[in-house]
């Protein structure tokens, strides 16, 4: 491009040196290097090359990371990375012992939050700011950027109330990109935006509502004159606005790719006291033409459901099942194209439903269809159903609904780091009073599952799958109903796996095999309620090691190991092996290498199985 600015970047003060030339010819630079390196590493593009101009503004007028900026949802921010001293480490991105796809504390003072679940920003900012301006406090300004769907989930709600009702100094930049739910707001006449941003005429205000207040009884009547008159102006030019009502000032909207407009706004902003929203227009993927041209998600990152993956073997399963079950309806929560809704969308249009990033509300809103005759599945990633536990619990669970919960990316997901792996769901679902839980180990096992699902009418199904390719395996390798599925005749010891581990653990049988030791090896398939024939089968053993890619603690192994201990057999109890993920925050790399280094590939399994023999 003739020019080499991003790498003479150090920190964001090196920005304020620049011309508005420079700053041109860097958001181009930007960019490029931003499709180059995702085109590479993955990632999520679309949103960050709409925020180069917006980003480059904000480094350039708030003093980072003095002044506290937050990154709602964290896959937007980075271009933050880039201008905080980053960019020689960006070709490391969501790579093993590289950089992370969202801030991260551990990385850099710039980052304050993780933050890779959408629309918490409002929340942590409500308690920065708390602290900030507290007796004690620093004093920092802080900024919250919000956007790309985060406005779409509840708590950015919650979040907007509470800054409103404390009044506590916060600037909101509604980075609005056409791919999120916007409140209503109104288009501001340029004159008045500058009148109502201008701390001239705030401070002019409160001295005149101060004067009134001091006048008794008159001062009364004039204060509330004063206001009324106000409003009755705001009528004529504006409509009262969504957060106008909830004590948040409102200005906008701007050009988010205008950047000395920007500045010129942000400077005004932060010396207003009290909550503010900056709302600015930006184009999801501009720069890059396929991005731009994308009409399903303006390249917002570099997945799609694969050939041969358990996301397609869903789709397929569930357009069938549609066909023959005019009652069934798909919701997702801001994902169809991720979990594989889209060709159900387009071949049953209005059957498929996106709340937008509202899990809550989507599991409710499951409830709800169940109870009026529907036969809801919910479509789900299985770090972000972890978000609705509590209506999963109460408003499904409770109530004995007939929803199925479809959880993609369950188990070690891999390169979006500790935020994303799927660990938790079966720790958690399994505590639910009449659910049942099955855990596909191939292409074909999840079409019959989900048929199976589809016929249980007394409770609420969920089914998990990982993210890597699904095994294509011929018929008789396919289970039914909440029977386990034998693999493998052994006398030994006998290993039982869930899900994709079935592949890890029958190969680590044949080690055993290679050394003289004979292994049984079972499909789990059904983690909850477990398959009393399995289990009768596996107390025969002289040990039972299990294998599971989520939690170990609380998971299906410690519910197996349980029966096992209790299941009042006159024999002896069978020495087990609970094997799983530990019970800690594990980082972003390749699926493969993170599940050896947890002791879940073959020869870890298999060493597990020598030791617990012995």
């Amino acid at each position: 491009m003739g020019t080499n600015h991003l790498h003479r970047i150090s920190c964001p003060a090196d920005l304020r040196r620049m011309s508005a030339d420079q700053l041109t010819e860097l958001a181009g630079e930007i960019r490029q290097f931003i499709v180059e390196t995702v085109q590479t590493t993955g990632g999520h593009l679309g949103s960050n090359l709409g925020a180069v101009e917006l980003t480059l503004a904000l480094h350039r007028v708030f003093d980072s990371p003095r002044d506290i900026i937050l990154w709602d949802t964290g896959h937007q921010a980075y271009v933050h990375k880039l201008l905080t001293g980053r960019a020689s480490r960006f070709d490391t991105l969501r790579q093993p012992g590289g950089l992370s796809g969202y801030p991260s504390r551990e990385e850099s003072p710039h980052d304050w939050i993780e933050n890779s679940h959408a629309s918490t920003v409002l929340g942590y900012a409500h308690g920065l700011a708390t602290a900030q301006q507290s007796e004690g406090g620093d004093q920092r300004r802080v900024i919250a950027v919000v956007g790309d769907g985060s406005l779409t989930g509840g708590m950015a709600y919650e979040g907007l109330n509470n800054l409103g009702h404390s009044g506590r100094s916060v600037t909101i930049v509604f980075n609005d990109n056409g791919r999120s739910y916007a409140p209503t707001v109104s288009r501001l006449s340029e004159s008045l935006i500058k009148v109502r941003m201008d701390p001239r005429y705030v401070r002019t205000d409160n001295q005149v509502r101060k004067v009134l207040r001091d006048i008794p009884w008159v001062g009364d009547l004039a204060g509330r004159a004063l206001g009324a008159t106000k409003a009755a102006v705001r009528e004529m030019w504006e409509p009262r606005t969504f957060f106008d009502e909830l004590g948040i000032r409102y200005f906008g909207p701007f050009d988010g790719h205008d950047m000395a407009e920007l500045e010129r706004v942000f400077s005004r902003v932060a010396k207003l006291e009290g909550p503010c929203l900056v709302h600015v227009l930006t184009q999801k993927g501009r720069g890059y033409a396929p991005a731009e041209n994308d009409p399903v998600k303006n390249m917002h990152d570099t997945s799609y459901a694969k050939p041969g993956s358990y996301t397609e073997a869903f789709t397929e399963a569930l357009i069938k099942e549609a066909e023959a079950r005019p009652e069934l309806v798909a919701i997702t929560a801001a994902m169809p194209d991720s979990t594989g809704l889209l060709p159900f969308a387009e071949r049953f249009g209005a059957r498929c439903i996106d709340v937008g990033i509202a899990e809550q509300h989507a599991v409710t809103a499951a409830a709800g269809m169940a109870m009026g005759g529907l036969r809801p599945v919910v479509a789900i990633y299985s770090t972000f159903l972890t978000r609705a536990i509590d209506q999963v619990n109460l408003d499904v669970g409770l109530h004995n609904q007939p929803v199925v919960f479809c959880l993609d990316r369950a188990g070690i997901t891999g390169d979006d780091g500790p935020s994303h792996h799927g660990v938790l769901d079966m720790v958690l679902l399994t505590k639910v009073p009449g659910m049942t839980v099955l855990a596909p180990s191939s292409y074909q096992e999840l079409q019959q599952m989900l048929h199976d699902a589809l016929e249980i009418t007394t409770g609420p199904v969920a089914l998990r799958w990982a993210k890597t390719a699904a095994p294509s395996v011929p018929d008789d390798q396919v289970g039914y109903g909440l029977r386990g599925r034998k693999a493998r005749d052994g006398t030994d010891v006998c290993l039982l796996a869930v899900g994709k581990m079935l592949a890890a653990t029958t190969e680590a049988a044949d080690l055993l095999a290679a050394e003289g030791i004979s292994a049984t090896v079972w499909d789990v398939r059904c983690v909850k309620p477990l398959d009393p024939d399995m289990l009768a089968d596996a107390a025969t053993h002289r040990a039972v090691v299990t294998i599971e890619d989520g939690w170990r603690e609380g998971g299906a192994g410690s519910s197996i190991a349980d029966h096992l201990a209790h299941s009042g057999n006159n024999g002896p109890v069978p020495a087990i092996r609970v094997l799983g993920v530990p019970n800690q925050y594990i980082p972003h790399g390749k699926p493969d290498q993170i599940l050896a280094d947890c002791g879940l590939d073959a020869p870890a399994i298999a060493t597990a199985a020598r030791q617990t023999l012995t």
